[in-house]
């Protein structure tokens, strides 16, 4: 009886000190947190996409803090939530921001089925980057979409899907964040984010292809050959051309849409625009 109540008793005794000792390492080696953080953490969507940059949303919010403690979040942005977030933040840190454009995906390749024809048979794993390890894929154009929808499937917002008849990612811009998630999964970064403008309305050269003119015509009707057509249109000096390939600056851009006209192979796209009024000769 002695024996039980001495083992019980030490046993007692040795949770007793293992606590107090717990006790003192909990207090000497607190991380304590910093009070904004949940707040910040809260006025973030939660989407955890990594647009941002970091790993997560808690990430984002650390960094903000960092940056507030520091005296600017200038180049910090939140892709979903956009300006209406940022500004959140910022009045809720005690500063003050510009206005951030917000940024919608665009997939820069216009090579359908048609236009682009099949030349080689792939059975392997059904992954865009799989795929273009293996090489070319299945066309004749080392630059164009590969169609196994890599972009789709990282895609948190439903916002990318496969057209069965072109076998071309469609971005549906209401959906799309911005976040940039498809844009970093493209093997062959073809995606690209591009300003949001008024009424959705986007105009682009949908191509990458860096071939001289008759190599990129013979892989792909459809694509850009350089031509400096529309380049010469351009009144405002938004395009360039570099590498055989034209390219739209965002910034200068006023969608005005002459260079859409004035392609030989369609290759510049134009979304959401009214139709074009016709003339009718008398």
């Amino acid at each position: 009886m002695n024996f039980l109540l001495t083992a019980i008793i030490t046993m007692c005794a040795i949770g007793l000190v293992a606590a107090i000792i717990l006790y003192f390492c909990s207090k000497k080696f607190a991380v304590e947190e910093d009070p904004r953080l949940p707040i910040v953490n809260e006025l973030l969507p939660g989407a955890n996409c990594g647009g941002c940059g970091f790993a997560g949303c808690s990430g984002m919010a650390a960094a903000l803090i960092k940056g507030a403690d520091n005296g600017s979040i200038e180049g910090l942005n939140c892709p979903v939530g956009g300006s209406e977030v940022m500004t959140k933040i910022a009045e809720q840190l005690g500063l003050s921001i510009s206005e951030t454009k917000q940024k919608v995906a665009v997939v820069r390749c216009n090579g359908n089925c048609e236009q682009r024809q099949k030349i080689n048979d792939y059975n392997g794993l059904m992954q865009c980057s799989a795929m273009n390890a293996c090489g070319m894929g299945e066309s004749g154009c080392g630059y164009g979409c590969l169609g196994c929808g890599d972009c789709v499937s990282v895609c948190q917002f439903d916002a990318i899907k496969i057209d069965s008849e072109t076998m071309l990612p469609v971005v549906d811009v209401d959906k799309c964040s911005g976040c940039g998630s498809c844009v970093k999964q493209c093997p062959r970064n073809i995606i690209e984010l591009r300003a949001k403008r008024p009424k959705n309305r986007i105009i682009y050269v949908s191509c990458v292809n860096h071939d001289k003119g008759p190599i990129a015509m013979k892989a792909c009707k459809n694509a850009c050959i350089g031509c400096s057509k529309c380049q010469k249109e351009c009144s405002f000096e938004a395009i360039t051309i570099s590498g055989n390939l034209s390219y739209i600056d965002d910034d200068k851009c006023r969608l005005c849409r002459k260079c859409e006209s004035v392609c030989p192979t369609h290759a510049i796209i134009a979304k959401n625009f009214p139709p074009r009024k016709t003339t009718v000769e008398l």
